[in-house]
C-alpha cells in the first residue's frame, strides 16, 4: 500500500544556501511513516505502544538525488518494503514537482518496552495481520 505525505521545507531545515539539510530527511521519513501507520493501519503508533510493542529504528539508508530548497512542497511516498515476524521495513521516495529527489529505507525490529526482540506474529497476531494486509495491498 502506498501512502503520500506532503511536507513544505521550512527555513530552519535549510543551510546557508537555502538547501534542505541532510539531517532532516530522516525526520521527514518518520513523519511519513507515522502518517502511514495511522492512515493505512487505522491505528496510531501511540496505541501500538500501549499494547507494549515498539518498533524502533535499527537501520537507515538515504540517497540524495537532487536538493530540496526552502519552501519547496515535497511529496513523500511511503510503503512497507517487507515484513517478517521480527521486523518491519519501510521504503520512501521523495518527489519535488513530480521529480524524484530522494529515496530511503528504514528497518524496525519488533521489541517490548524493555527492547527485547519479539515475534509479532506470536505476540499480537491481529496487529501482524493488519501490517501484512497493508504490505500486500
Amino acid at each position: 500500500m502506498l501512502f503520500e505525505t506532503q511536507v513544505i521545507v521550512r527555513y530552519q531545515e535549510t543551510d546557508q544556501m537555502g538547501v534542505a539539510h541532510h539531517s532532516v530527511y530522516p525526520i521527514w521519513y518518520e513523519e511519513a511513516r507515522t502518517n502511514f501507520i495511522k492512515s493505512c493501519l487505522n491505528i496510531s503508533y501511540s496505541e501500538i505502544e500501549k499494547m507494549g510493542i515498539l518498533f524502533p529504528l535499527s537501520k537507515l539508508s538515504c540517497k540524495y538525488i537532487k536538493p530540496a530548497l526552502y519552501e519547496d512542497i515535497l511529496k513523500i511516498h511511503t510503503n512497507i518494503k517487507n515484513i517478517s515476524p521480527v521486523k518491519l521495513e519501510f521504503e520512501y521516495k521523495i518527489f519535488k514537482n513530480d521529480e524524484l529527489i530522494n529515496t530511503g529505507y528504514t528497518e524496525h525490529p519488533f521489541v517490548t518496552k524493555d527492547f527485547k526482540l519479539i515475534n509479532i506474529k506470536k505476540q499480537n497476531l491481529t496487529l501482524y495481520n493488519l501490517i501484512l494486509s497493508a504490505y500486500k495491498n
